[in-house]
């Protein structure tokens, strides 16, 4: 391989755009057939490729190693790792940044199969995504054992929550401020160490809430894993097919429901707000006079505070 180049995996898509610049044009061709369809790339031969980026096979093989691989047959097996992140994710983005060295033919076909009709409100696009996913998590609640994991809650001498990444970090603080209010032990952790330092310290009488749309982040992994052999209960909301699901004494199924449209946050986060909602709301009517006094305190020292009335919530 190139001695400029790392050895092990890369990403060959931003490896590739980077280069087109100073690629010479036969090797620009090739540039431009790869980015347009990494899945077709990577299954095509090398006479194949040549072929229909207009060049020679010895321009193929010169573009292998412009980009840090050692043959084309390293080429196709890296296009084909990145093919596998999703053609969504690859389409437009790398396309353009390969134009901006080539004036490749079929441009013109390609704005031909831009749609015509008017696109549809932003919002309502956005909306009719979060209803999908909450619609389809919802049924999933139903059948969800959320009796048993509010009663492992309300009995909990700890409960630990635990969120990495994006929205499952955020939600992990979310679930902490809920518990709370219901007068609930409960810390937060987001960082890998800090989780698995946490989990070596639990017992039978813990509780860990892990939070992870996948189900599949390996330090959660590990830190339930630890958390598990020390005795204490977990309870996941994850996907139903996932390892942390495996895991989880009790799970709460999360299933995303992603599309196409990748410029927008992942609507998964919503299903896991709500399910997230209804654990708590059942720990909350599992000790009705509790949880009544408990928010009217809450109730009363934010409008001695703020200021307020009747029907503001509790919090801001």
């Amino acid at each position: 391989m190139n001695s400029a180049v790392e050895p092990g995996r890369f990403d060959i898509v931003a490896r590739i755009a980077g280069c087109v610049p100073t690629l010479r044009p036969a090797e620009r061709e090739v540039a431009a057939l790869i980015l347009d369809d990494l899945a077709s790339a990577a299954r095509a031969s090398i006479g194949e490729l040549a072929r229909r980026a207009g060049v020679s096979v010895a321009s193929v093989t010169r573009f292998a190693k412009t980009v840090g691989c050692d043959d084309v047959r390293e080429l196709k097996l890296r296009l084909a790792q990145a093919a596998a992140v999703g053609e969504r994710f690859l389409r437009s983005g790398a396309m353009a940044q390969a134009e901006k060295g080539t004036n490749r033919r079929g441009s013109g076909e390609r704005d031909k199969r831009r749609k015509d009709a008017a696109p549809e409100p932003l919002a309502t696009r956005v909306f009719d995504e979060i209803h999908t996913a909450l619609a389809r998590n919802h049924d999933l609640l139903h059948e969800a054992p959320i009796t048993e994991a509010a009663e492992a809650l309300r009995a909990a001498r700890m409960i630990y929550v635990f969120g990495m990444g994006g929205s499952s970090t955020a939600l992990a603080d979310e679930m902490r401020f809920r518990l709370v209010r219901l007068g609930r032990p409960v810390a937060s952790y987001q960082d890998s160490l800090l989780q698995r330092m946490v989990a070596s310290t639990m017992s039978p009488e813990s509780v860990v809430v892990a939070l992870s749309v996948t189900g599949r982040v390996p330090e959660m992994l590990d830190s339930c894993r630890i958390a598990h052999d020390y005795g204490a209960t977990i309870i996941a909301l994850t996907a139903p097919a996932s390892p942390l699901a495996a895991m989880a004494d009790w799970l709460v199924p999360i299933v995303a429901s992603e599309t196409d449209f990748i410029y927008k946050p992942s609507s998964s986060r919503y299903a896991m707000m709500m399910a997230l909602d209804v654990l708590v709301t059942e720990l909350a009517l599992a000790q009705p006079e509790q949880t009544r006094e408990l928010l009217r305190r809450v109730k009363h020292t934010l409008d001695a505070h703020r200021g307020g009335g009747e029907r503001q919530p509790l919090g801001d």
